[in-house]
């Protein structure tokens, strides 16, 4: 994308700024038909993302990064999110996912071939991807814009829920009766997989349990690049 082209991006995120997540969605999906998609990792948050999206029946490309070692919940949440909106979530899987304990000795090695590299291919094909994050999650994503250029994949990235709280997400979700996971009623406020996810005790952190005892909070999929002579 140009420099024309950024300008005009910023443009139409400034005019989105604010607008309700169901007319950002459907903006994004009118402006790249048939090349745009929305990983998600069935957080209630990408619930209500495909709630959103298939009672608008936006033509989106749903699809989910399986690294193999998601909750048994979370394939369940899967099933139940296909049959009630009758959609189809593609699961798209590593062609090299490293040794089977990866995440014990290297984590950021094994999220980079389970859900980097996949997702890489995956938006290679696309001209914009959607998100789930919301800006109050982490340092990495407080300064998301609701449309922003993706240095790290090279295409449009939409942000529907950049402006929602937690409250807002959950407010939706059982007004609407969107199907959740419901391992959050078990204190996980942020599913991964299995063996890098814990519950969040009274007073930490919302992601306290992702990664736990590690400085480690993103899997890299929205991690800013660092700047010239910054250290991550």
């Amino acid at each position: 994308m140009n420099a024309v082209d950024r300008e005009e991006l910023r443009r139409w995120g400034d005019a989105l700024e604010g607008a309700p997540a169901e007319r950002i969605l459907a903006d994004a999906a009118a402006r790249f038909p048939g090349r745009i998609g929305f990983a998600t990792g069935f957080g209630a948050e990408g619930c209500v993302l495909v709630d959103l999206a298939a009672r608008a029946g936006l033509a989106i490309d749903v699809f989910t990064l399986d690294t193999g070692a998601l909750f048994p919940e979370t394939y369940d949440l899967w099933r139940r999110l296909e049959a009630r909106y009758g959609i189809t979530i593609r699961g798209v899987r590593a062609a090299d996912p490293g040794a089977p304990d990866l995440w014990k000795s290297d984590p950021d090695r094994c999220c980079e071939l389970r859900k980097v590299r996949p997702l890489r291919a995956e938006l290679a094909r696309l001209d914009a991807w959607v998100t789930a994050i919301r800006r109050d999650q982490t340092p990495d994503r407080a300064n998301a814009r609701v449309v922003e250029w993706d240095a790290k994949f090279g295409l449009v990235k939409v942000n529907p829920l950049a402006a929602w709280t937690s409250r807002d997400v959950w407010d939706h979700a059982r007004a609407l009766g969107v199907p959740t996971n419901p391992l959050h009623e078990q204190g996980y406020t942020s599913i991964g997989c299995a063996p890098c996810t814990t519950p969040v005790l009274a007073g930490e952190d919302p992601r306290a349990g992702r990664w736990r005892g590690r400085a480690k909070t993103e899997c890299g999929l929205h991690a800013r690049p660092a700047r010239k002579g910054e250290q991550r």
